[in-house]
C-alpha cells in the first residue's frame, strides 16, 4: 500500500493514547515519535541509549513543549534487557494503543546477540518479536490497538527463510542477513494479524517500508561517506520515511495485514513466490522463533540454578 501523497497532517488526535516506539532517539523512530507526540499521544522512547534518549526527548519538546514524553532503557540485541523494558512499560501502563518496532541495524560489525544469535535478526526481529509478546495482553483488548513493525523491500534480497539455521549466520552477506531479518518480520506481521483476527481482538498488525531514507542505519556501511553524495538524491529524509510507520498506525482506513511504503523505485511490495509461496511459512516461522526463546531462557534458568547451587555448597 502507498504512503505516497500522505502526511501527518492527517495524523488524527491521539491524545488519551499511548504509543511505545522502539529505536525512537534518532532517525525514523525519533521522527515517527515527534508527529505522534505533535498530535496528543503520550510517547515512550525505547532506546539503547538513555543519554541519546534524553537528547531526543529535548528535541522533541523544543517542538511540542506539551509534549507528554517517557524514556525506557531496550536493548533489542539482549533478550533479558527486552525483558525488563517489558516488565518497566508493563509497570507505568495499564494499555498500549501503540506499538512501533522501528529499532534496527543493517550493515554493523559482524557479531552475534548476548543469546547467540545473528546481530540483525536478533535485533530486528527476535527483539521485536520477544517486546511484542511480553506486551501482547495490554494490546490485544484495546479498541484501535494497532502493532506496527517496519520492514523493508530488502525482504526480497536472498531471504528464503531456513528453519533448520533460522536466526543463526548464513554466509558472509550482511545484506542478505538484513533481508532475511525484514522477511521474519513480514511474515510476523501477517501470522500476528491472522491470530488478532482468529481471537476476535480488536486490535490489528500492519508493516511499514520507509525507504530509502537518511538515517542511521548505514553508518558501518564501509566507504559510506564517499558514497553519500551520490546517494543523497535517491534518499527520502528521516521525516518522509516515518510516513508509511505513521500511516499504518494512525490511518482510519488502514486495515490489519497491509504493508505501506512510498511510490517509486522502493515502493513496498508483499514478499513475492517462493519466498512466501507456502502458506504455513508465517506459522511455521512464529513458532520457531517462540521455541528459540522459550530454549534461550531455560538454558539461562539452567546456568543460574547451577551457580545458584554452587554457591550454597
Amino acid at each position: 500500500m502507498s504512503s505516497q501523497g500522505w502526511t501527518s497532517d492527517r495524523i488524527p488526535d491521539q491524545t488519551g493514547r499511548v504509543a511505545v516506539v522502539t529505536g525512537a532517539n534518532s532517525g525514523n523512530g525519533l521522527e515517527t515519535s515527534r508527529a505522534l507526540a505533535g498530535r496528543g499521544a503520550v510517547v515512550v522512547l525505547a532506546v539503547r541509549d538513555l543519554a541519546k534518549g534524553e537528547a531526543a526527548v529535548s528535541d522533541i519538546a523544543a517542538e511540542h513543549s506539551a509534549a507528554r514524553l517517557e524514556i525506557v532503557e531496550l536493548d533489542l540485541a539482549w533478550l533479558d534487557s527486552v525483558r525488563r523494558a517489558a516488565a518497566e512499560i508493563r509497570d507505568r501502563f495499564e494499555r498500549i494503543d501503540l506499538l512501533v518496532n522501528n529499532g534496527g541495524v543493517f550493515h554493523t560489525p559482524r557479531r552475534q546477540t548476548s543469546d547467540g544469535f545473528d546481530i540483525r535478526f536478533g535485533t530486528n526481529h527476535l527483539g521485536h518479536f520477544a517486546l511484542t509478546g511480553l506486551l501482547a495482553d495490554l494490546i490485544v483488548g484495546v479498541e484501535g490497538a494497532r502493532i506496527v513493525t517496519v520492514s523493508s523491500n530488502a525482504h526480497r534480497y536472498r531471504a528464503r527463510i531456513d528453519f533448520e539455521r533460522f536466526g543463526m549466520e548464513q554466509g558472509r552477506s550482511q545484506s542478505a542477513a538484513y533481508g532475511r531479518s525484514k522477511l521474519a518480520n513480514l511474515l510476523f506481521t501477517y501470522e500476528l494479524q491472522r491470530r488478532l483476527t482468529a481471537a476476535g481482538s480488536p486490535a490489528s498488525a500492519l508493516a511499514a517500508h520507509p525507504g530509502w531514507a537518511e538515517t542511521e542505519i548505514l553508518r558501518h556501511l564501509r566507504g559510506i561517506r564517499y558514497l553519500q553524495p551520490l546517494m543523497g538524491p535517491l534518499r527520502n529524509s528521516a521525516a518522509v520515511g516515518a510516513l508509511a510507520t505513521l500511516r499504518a498506525a494512525t490511518d482510519p482506513a488502514s486495515a490489519g495485514g497491509e504493508f505501506y511504503g512510498p511510490d517509486g523505485w522502493f515502493s513496498a511490495s508483499s514478499p513475492d513466490p517462493p519466498t512466501c509461496s507456502d502458506d504455513e511459512a508465517p506459522r511455521m516461522m512464529v513458532d520457531a522463533i517462540a521455541c528459540k526463546i522459550a530454549n534461550v531462557i531455560a538454558c539461562k534458568a539452567r546456568v543460574s540454578g547451577s551457580m545458584s547451587g554452587r554457591t550454597k555448597s
